[in-house]
């Protein structure tokens, strides 16, 4: 039963009745998968054109269209007219079951539109009783977008995408009845019996406001879908009340409020003395005050007049939880912020149970620009929400000029004045291509792009006006002939076009392009046509026509044609003379094309021997029409080999052909053109005019030629190629723009050049503003240094060096030099007066980063990426090196202008550093350290360590600094003591780039998230900030200009704004605050609490250091370039009581190593040469099992090391409810799994002297006799295990896993393995586990996190509680105890091994930890995994393929050895045997009992005495091994998921344990059930014997998914094993029949030209029936290899089951040795009676089980049907459908007979032989067994994903069921 509405259609929208990528909404939907049903987001085709008249006070819609004669509209099923009696009028009735094929459609094309502005939709409907129906509303918003609101009683919930709002509807029934009660309780659901007729009131405006932050336009379409009675449909600006009278409404005011009585044609009929309210229903939606979004539409409001007809209010309980998109949930963000108490300090908070009412207030209107595009809807003048990553800002619906707000109740204060801030400068030109550069149609002014902003900038002022609206780079523009529309088009993958009206500067229109990388774009002279070139998401060449004519009318852009192409084309033009004709060229190719009848046609023109030219661009020729017809003027095409090639139109052929030659000098001093041999002049663009023509070329030249090319009348020489040329329409000037990114044009008659724009050719990274000229300095990735004039924006100064790169640049406060450092480390001074190097300094050795002068002008500052900073004294224009200090500015803290800060006084200099989590302040003068601020350790609640990224000081007296850190905040520090002042986060959604303070500390502006925000510093308002845009890249610096005026912010170009606010002026006067709540900036319309100085936890106040900073000279005594693991606590030089700042460590002390011990589970890190601190209080128990963490750095970055689990990825969650069996009375046991998880880290334990073996298989841990072969199975783990340990007396066994749902901790369980029990289970690691070891003595468990978790924990092994735990700054890989010693440990990770002593004193435990880095000659390397060897031995695998030999006695590494060609992750050492295993698949056995001599040698070792003695290759990348103590024989695990036995002595390997890698497709019994067999994703077909669940053998095909298999049935005569045969199919269409017995293939079939989904033997094994995923089925022959039948009724839908029987049904009346059954994931069952034997095949029945609409973006779970073998006459169907629920078709009485409710859509079935019980799998992991047809079903645990394979053995004894690549075999107790 596909049903398109609800997203079955492949492609398009289903409505349409087009092809895909025709018409309006034939394209994908985004967010839908190409799936269709709903909306496209294109601009909608022009409306039908309904008068404005028409449409007021109402308009009757069915009446207007004359759906009676339907043909403006459009009917499909049973839809018929009635009459009513009741009604007393014509009703439409709509029936049918599915949606998609019953409906009334308005308009009868989807190209076409409604057109209908009224803001109200009436409905006067009544669903059928006991049914359910559809309705689609496709209305359009002001940007053009469809979007389409859709309601139902079908749906269950409130859901909504960018384009799709779907309500549940819940129907009303008569007053006081069953019904009613049902409907008051909002439960949605089929219409009851007694459902009334109702009247709904759709405000459309308010829904797509209210859901989706959109601005209503028109309605464009309505579908009624089935059982539905419609008496009418209208829409309206007014309310129509049905319980006011026209007497009513004439004596009152209610016409002032826009109501109104019900019109006639809208009216039910109501008998005298009968209330309206109490027979019909009045729905109004959203309810008339509504400030949230409902979560259904349902009788709720009473009379909108408020008169004596209201109805009650229903019951309302808490809605049920929507499914909200980011937009609605941030925007109810924002409405709860707005009308929430603001927060009071050292007060109670106030707690609100609801939000208060919003008002809407219309402040004055927003200024055109300012607007932030509408993808996002922005005001400049309203904050964020705060709520990351995804928050909006306060939306604004623009209708006539006026602009609506949300708001409090009250008087709102907010930053004046609005806006603060005004667009003044661009300085840029081009960004995606610096072709485009157009004349106005006046002369006066040039269009070009700069990034995603259009400028228009006026040659005679020099002023600019700007078209802002593009996301990304503007890539094309085009003008029409008068220069009204302006045409633009954005690069990226999501190709947007927008027409402007040029005089205005408004958008008309948005469009999508279609092409994915747009490049040219050609308007026709009149505007109603525009064409465009690009490539399309393949790459190919895509030529696009649009139909523009409407526009300027309110309409749409439509597509007209569009085609595809395998030609170049580099410029394409329509023609002057016909809208319909256009002219491209390209590499080889000059082609003309022609729009027919809705195609784009093209034929190319006769070349001759030019075939071979790249032709560039085209220009048709000038002149008076009368002179000659359109289609002879001739047209004239450039290439870059020189030739213009003359093209006639009208004959498809070349005139003429010139070949342009550089100027050669001529007697008379002229220069001359012509066709002589000599490389010609590679032309760019050419440009037409009636006297001349204009080259641009690649060799910089501008030039004017006559018509007839004779000689260069006029050159312009440039320093870059010319990208492009233009004539002005007076023929006067030239423009002409070069690949340099500068735009200028020449002025003919005086022959002047007059440059218009410079810019940089790559993003600018920083300025300095002069402080007494209005000049700017910029540094660029294009390796320049440019100094601008800012008043005429053209450029000064051009710096650039050879080989270098500038970093930063400097203005000199007072005199004219600049400053500028490069990556050499080299400073330069300049003097711009004599435009000369004044001096150069050579102190830092590494890049610039920081670059700067103090305000008064006396002092320089530098510093560098190794973190120098150097001072320099300024006297008579020269700058002298006063004092250079080493390592004392972060390496890591960025670079720019703010890096080094001075303040307002010239006192103090600010920076980041030594690390990025301090700030320190110094003497400016001296360089002297003034004081010192830990900002990671502000914050006491945070998980992550925090760092500061910027500084700035604020006004002198205030004595402020400001620190901007990586976690989004700004914290104001008192720049004496470094007391935290106060603190708001967060400023932006990304960290803030750059940040700077007005002179007068009124105002803070703030880069970031490519936006501007301009604050009030104090936050005195309700709005303290306005946003700005016009970056399309990351804003790198915004400042003020020196005088207040003006403000620079740089990124993809250099913006100048105008700063509007007094300088000097207070800010207006806001309501009265206490001192105590000014805020700093925070969270965007957040009203957090400033933190207060008493309320910070702080103990002691950070002190100022009385020591300078080491010299230049002193040496780091870590690695240079590399900090090892544990940095964090290698940097650790004091961490005392929370609050206190981090002191200079002793130096002279060693700094490596650390104390890491407990205090009542309480951590303390702290310097081992320190006096201990005092300790802080106890925790709670509850707190202390949890572990206490220090703040960490998240690492998400994944290692170099395969050694880290990665859980595989599963869609399904764990079961909500879970029915276990009552002990004893369990059905199912579980006898064994199939297969290990190869994804797991050493996830297989082993110990030779007890012998326990056990493994993990997904979250089954199975514990293996290894004799036997039989298994126990510890089920205790939700989630994939991912590693295990066993204590060294193996009586424990230590298991992980991931996070269950609702745990924020990973889980551990302990397991006693005596009684197979758990004894405890452990919660610390927020993600995953990743190496466990119990110490030698089996008291402590240390377990370690992965690379995201970065945590280790110490736990007691006697009580099993949380010793201790820290977090480290790198990640760890392994961790081992020492064989000798339980107090030793050591653990790996990033290029280095961290040795542990575990110390015990009473109670509390110490962990002393040295690092030892790894030796030089490795680089810089991971130490993936370790193990202890003989003595003082420790073995160390990189994930380079080398072992390290470490004394443990002295930390020291003193041999290595290249193990292998790749990363070593499994280490095991015995005496003087060291195994390795590797990710290149080999295990080696190394003999090492020479190492423990050459340790006396110490770093001189030679490695070789080292010994390969054996080397296995394996089946995959080694994780884990265990091995007996001679390491003689063991067991090695693979990713291949396979356990291997290994002996060395008889250089074997048996594979003990195998099982699938990847997802195991189907399995099944041998009719004898001695073995099944399985098939997987990877392509191979297994088969285990079910006794010992070996492998007996496996068929393996290469390069392809088997997806299907059966095995042949016992045949009726002898069973031998001979004909134990197994068929499978394969993803290429192919099946393959295997011989188990010869271990062969016999054939090999293709019957199907698309992946095989199904397949099963016919009864008597006789023939192959086989189904596709096209939904055909096979009827093929094993003994000939021919198909002899094929079945198409499912075609189109996949087939998910087939099924054989030898059941017959003789009263049936058809004829048949067998009866088989073929399921399609559509829903439908076709059941079949056959001899195939007689070719006969017939259908005996066909079945379609409906379902409601597809859940978005959800898998759907399959359609399955069985027969039933203890019922005859009934088979069994479960899928997807109105209820969860299996049933029970009976096929003689053709109807379900029987329902089984079930906790959700089964993904598997399978029905037992012998006894009536029924197995199910679920997506939720769980396993049922069903009795029937009555019973308690029994729920089964043990699969960590769906459980997606069910089957029974024939003999109903057995079970086997599949979860991803675990096989689960279950016994049936008792049968």
């Amino acid at each position: 039963m596909e049903d398109p509405e609800y997203g079955g259609g492949d492609s398009g929208h289903p409505d349409n009745g087009v092809p895909p990528g025709q018409g309006t909404l034939g394209h994908r939907v985004p967010g839908t998968g190409g799936n269709g049903g709903c909306p496209d987001v294109d601009s909608v085709p022009p409306p039908i054109p309904v008068p404005a008249a028409w449409q007021r006070p109402y308009l009757n819609i069915f009446k207007h269209f004359r759906v009676e004669e339907w043909k403006r509209s459009a009917k499909e099923g049973d839809v018929a007219a009635l009459t009513d009696t009741r009604l007393k009028g014509t009703i439409y009735r709509i029936r049918g079951s599915n949606p998609a094929s019953s409906y009334l459609q308005l308009p009868r094309a989807g190209t076409q539109s409604l057109g209908l502005t009224g803001r109200y939709l009436y409905l006067l409907f009544r669903p059928l009783p006991r049914k359910h129906f559809l309705v689609h509303l496709d209305v359009t918003t002001e940007e053009n977008q469809v979007v389409r609101i859709s309601f139902s009683n079908l749906f269950k919930e409130f859901k909504s995408t960018a384009t799709w709002l779907q309500f549940p509807f819940v129907c009303g029934a008569a007053k006081d009845s069953a019904g009613d009660s049902v409907s008051r309780r909002g439960a949605s659901g089929a219409a009851p019996a007694d459902v009334r007729w109702t009247c709904l009131v759709l405000d459309l405006p308010s829904i797509l406001s209210l859901y989706l932050n959109r601005r209503y336009s028109h309605l464009r379409a309505v579908k009624l879908c089935s059982n539905l009675l419609v008496k009418n449909l209208c829409t309206s600006d007014l309310v129509f009340d049905p319980g006011v009278t026209f007497s009513k409404a004439r004596h009152t005011d209610l016409a002032c409020r826009g109501i109104a009585p019900m019109p006639r044609e809208m009216a039910f009929p109501v008998p005298k003395g009968e209330k309206w309210h109490d027979l019909y229903d009045y729905i109004r939606f959203p309810s008339e005050g509504l400030k949230l979004p409902y979560n259904s539409i349902q009788r709720s409001c009473p009379s909108p007049a408020a008169g004596d007809g209201a109805s009650e209010e229903p019951v309302r309980q808490p809605p049920p939880p929507v499914t909200l998109t980011r937009a609605v949930c941030d925007r109810l963000s924002l409405i709860h912020h707005i009308t929430s108490p603001k927060a009071v300090p050292r007060r109670s908070p106030v707690i609100t149970k609801s939000i208060p009412e919003v008002h809407l207030t219309a402040p004055r209107a927003v200024p055109a620009g300012h607007l932030v595009p509408e993808e996002n809807q922005r005001l400049h003048s309203v904050g964020d929400t705060g709520q990351p990553p995804s928050a909006i800002h306060v939306y604004a619906h623009q209708r006539g000029g006026r602009t609506t707000r949300a708001v409090p109740a009250g008087s709102e204060e907010r930053l004046l004045p609005d806006p603060i801030l005004k667009l003044r400068t661009i300085i840029g030109f081009g960004g995606c291509s610096t072709k485009w550069a157009l004349w106005t149609q006046n002369n006066a002014a040039v269009v070009y792009p700069c990034h995603a902003v259009i400028v228009t900038l006026q040659l005679r002022t020099g002023e600019q006006r700007f078209f802002l609206g593009h996301t990304d780079k503007v890539s094309a523009l085009a003008f029409n002939g008068s220069s009204t529309l302006l045409a633009s088009a954005q690069a990226g993958p999501r190709g947007v076009g927008r027409l402007w009206d040029f005089r205005t500067g408004t958008c008309l229109a948005v469009f999508k392009t279609h092409v994915h990388s747009l490049w040219s774009l050609s308007f026709s002279r009149s505007g109603a046509v525009l064409c465009g070139v690009g490539r399309d998401g393949h790459g190919k060449t895509l030529v696009v026509v649009w139909n523009t004519a409407q526009v300027t009318r309110g309409g749409g852009v439509a597509v007209l044609a569009k085609a595809h192409t395998d030609m170049d084309i580099q410029a394409l033009k329509i023609a002057f003379f016909d809208e319909t004709r256009m002219v491209s060229c390209g590499r080889d190719n000059i082609r003309l094309w022609r729009v027919r009848s809705g195609a784009l046609h093209s034929c190319p023109v006769n070349l001759g021997e030019y075939h071979s030219l790249d032709f560039t661009d085209l220009a048709f020729e000038e002149g008076p029409v009368a002179e000659q017809e359109p289609e002879d003027r001739a047209l004239f095409v450039c290439s870059k080999s020189g030739h213009v090639l003359e093209v006639d139109y009208k004959n498809m052929s070349v005139r003429s052909a010139r070949r342009l030659l550089p100027a050669q000098p001529r007697e008379h001093g002229q220069e001359q053109a012509g066709s002589s041999s000599g490389p010609g002049i590679a032309i760019n663009s050419i440009s037409m005019s009636l006297t001349f023509c204009a080259t641009g070329s690649e060799d910089g030249y501008v030039r004017l030629w006559p018509l007839d090319f004779s000689a260069v009348v006029l050159e312009a020489e440039h320093e870059a190629p010319v990208s492009s040329v233009c004539i002005s329409p007076d023929s006067r000037k030239v423009l002409c723009s070069t690949a340099a990114g500068s735009l200028g044009y020449v002025d003919i008659q005086s022959r002047d050049y007059n440059t218009l724009m410079r810019s940089h050719k790559a993003p600018v990274l920083g300025f300095s503003v002069g402080g007494i000229r209005k000049q700017i300095a910029t540094v660029s990735q294009d390796s320049t240094i440019r100094v601008w004039d800012l008043v005429s924006m053209q450029q000064l100064y051009d710096f650039a060096a050879s080989e270098e790169a500038p970093c930063a640049v400097a203005f000199h406060p007072t005199w004219k030099i600049l400053a500028c450092g490069f990556d050499s480390g080299t400073v330069r001074t300049f003097s711009l007066a004599a435009s000369n190097l004044l001096l150069e300094h050579k102190q830092h050795r590494t890049a610039i980063t920081g670059l700067t002068f103090s305000p008064d002008g006396n002092f320089m500052f530098s510093s560098c990426l190794q973190g120098t900073l150097a001072l320099y004294k300024c006297v008579a224009q020269k700058s002298h090196v006063l004092r250079v200090l080493g390592n004392v500015v972060a390496r890591d803290a960025g670079s720019g202008w703010d890096a080094l800060v001075v303040s307002g006084d010239s006192h103090l200099l600010a920076f980041v550093g030594p690390s990025k989590y301090v700030v320190t302040v110094m003497e400016a003068c001296s360089l002297d350290e003034l004081l010192r601020v830990d900002i990671s350790i502000l914050d006491l609640h945070s998980t992550v360590l925090d760092s500061a990224v910027r500084v700035c000081f604020g006004p002198v007296p205030q004595g402020e600094l400001l620190v901007s850190t990586s976690s989004n905040k700004i914290l104001v520090l008192d720049a004496k003591t470094g007391r935290l002042v106060r603190e708001v986060s967060p400023m932006h959604k990304l960290t803030c780039s750059s940040f700077a303070l007005s002179r007068d500390g009124q105002y803070l502006l703030t880069a970031g998230d490519k936006v501007i925000k301009v604050w009030d510093y104090r936050m005195r308002f309700d709005i303290n900030f306005q946003v700005y845009i016009g970056h399309s890249e990351p804003v790198h610096q915004v400042a003020f200009t020196p005088d207040q005026q003006h403000v620079v912010s740089v990124g993809d170009a250099i913006f100048l704004w105008d700063f509007l606010a007094p300088v000097g002026a207070k800010s207006p006067p806001a309501r009265a605050r206490s001192p105590a709540s000014a805020r700093l900036p925070g969270p965007e319309g957040s009203s957090e609490k400033p933190k207060d100085v008493s309320e910070t936890l702080r103990q002691t106040v950070p002190l100022p250091l009385l020591s300078s900073p080491p010299c230049l000279d002193i040496s780091s005594a870590q690695q240079a370039g590399y900090q090892g693991i544990f940095s964090e606590l290698d940097k650790e030089e004091e961490a005392g009581l929370p609050g206190s700042s981090r002191m200079v460590a002793n130096r002279d002390k060693d700094a490596s190593v650390f104390v890491v011990e407990s205090d009542r589970n309480k951590e303390l890190v702290r310097s081992k040469v320190r006096q201990e601190s005092p300790r802080s209080p106890e925790k709670s128990t509850n707190e202390a099992r949890k572990g206490t963490k220090t703040p960490k750095s998240q690492c998400s970055i994944r290692p170099d090391s395969y050694r880290h689990f990665t859980p595989r990825f599963k869609a399904s969650v764990l079961p909500q409810s879970f029915l276990s069996p009552p002990a004893g009375s369990e059905v199912l046991k579980l006898k064994a799994v199939i297969g290990y998880n190869g994804n797991g880290r050493g996830n297989m334990v082993w110990n030779p002297d007890t012998g326990f073996f056990a493994y993990s298989c997904g979250c089954v841990i199975v514990v293996e006799d290894l004799h036997s072969g039989s298994q126990n199975h510890w089920l205790g783990h939700a989630e994939e295990i991912s590693t295990l340990a066993l204590s060294h007396d193996a009586q424990v066994l230590a298991s992980a896993s991931g996070k269950k749902d609702g745990d924020s901790h990973c889980q551990i369980c302990i397991w006693s393995i005596p009684d197979g029990a758990c004894t405890a289970e452990l919660f610390h690691h927020e993600t995953q586990v990743q190496a466990m070891a119990f110490s030698r003595d089996d008291k402590f468990l240390v377990t370690i996190g992965d690379y995201s978790d970065q945590s280790i924990a110490l736990w007691s092994t006697y009580t099993y509680q949380l010793l201790l735990s820290t977090c480290v700054s790198e990640p760890v890989h392994d961790v081992a105890f020492s064989p000798v010693s339980h107090q030793d440990l050591a653990c790996v990770g990033r290029g280095a091994v961290m040795f542990w002593l575990l110390e015990q004193q009473g109670a509390a435990v110490n962990l002393k930890v040295h690092q030892a880095p790894a030796p030089d000659v490795l680089g810089l390397v991971e130490l993936t995994s370790l193990c202890y060897g003989a003595d003082t031995l420790l073995y160390s695998g990189t994930n380079s393929g080398q072992i390290c030999v470490w004394d443990t006695e002295t930390s020291c590494c003193f041999m290595t050895w290249e193990a292998d060609e790749g990363e070593i992750g499994v280490l095991l050492c015995r005496h003087d045997r060291l195994v390795s295993g590797s990710n290149t698949k080999r295990i080696r056995l190394w003999a090492v009992g020479s190492v423990q001599e050459l340790r006396l040698k110490g770093p001189d070792a030679r490695s070789s005495s080292v010994l390969l003695e054996h080397e296995i290759t394996l089946d995959g990348t080694i994780v884990s091994a265990a091995f007996d103590d001679s390491l003689e024989m063991g067991i090695v695990g693979t990713t291949a998921g396979t356990l291997w036995y290994i002996n060395w002595l008889e250089s074997t390997s048996i594979r003990l344990i195998s099982g699938h890698k990847s997802k195991v497709t189907e399995v099944c019994f041998s009719p004898d059930e001695t073995h099944c067999a399985t098939c997987g994703e990877d392509g191979s077909v297994r088969v285990w014997a079910l006794s010992s669940t070996e492998l007996v053998v496996q068929f393996q095909v290469l390069n392809q998914s088997c997806q299907c298999l059966a095995w042949k049935p016992r045949p009726v005569g002898l069973w031998g094993a001979e004909s134990q045969h197994v068929v499978a199919g394969y993803s290429d269409g192919t099946i393959r029949v295997f011989s188990v017995s010869r271990t062969e293939m016999e054939l090999k079939l293709h019957p199907h030209s698309a992946a095989l989904t199904a397949i099963t033997y016919s009864t008597d094994g006789e023939m192959i029936l086989s189904g596709g995923k096209d939904g055909l089925v096979a009827v093929s022959s094993p003994r000939t290899g021919m198909t002899i039948h094929v079945v198409a009724d499912h075609k189109g839908s996949p087939i998910t089951v087939l099924q054989c029987t030898r059941k017959q049904y003789h009263d049936f009346g058809v004829e048949g040795g067998e009866l088989w059954l073929a399921t399609s994931s559509d829903r439908r069952v076709s059941v079949w009676a056959s001899d195939w034997l007689q070719d006969k095949c017939e259908l005996l029945d066909w079945l379609s089980f409906p379902a409601p609409a597809d859940p978005e973006g959800l898998e759907l779970p399959p359609s399955l049907a069985a027969f039933c073998p203890w019922e005859q006459d009934v088979l069994v169907y479960v899928g997807f459908g109105v209820q969860e629920e299996a049933l029970f078709y009976n096929l003689r009485k053709k109807q379900v007979v029987r329902r089984v409710s079930l906790p959700a859509f089964a993904t598997s079935l399978s029905l037992s032989p012998a006894a009536p019980f029924m197995a199910l799998g679920f997506h939720a992991r769980l396993l049922r067994l069903q009795p029937c047809p009555a019973g308690d079903p029994q729920d089964y645990a043990g699969h960590d994903d769906t459980v997606h394979l069910c089957r029974f053995a024939p003999s109903g004894r057995r079970l086997l069921t599949a979860s991803h690549s675990a096989v689960l075999v279950w016994e049936l107790t008792g049968s």
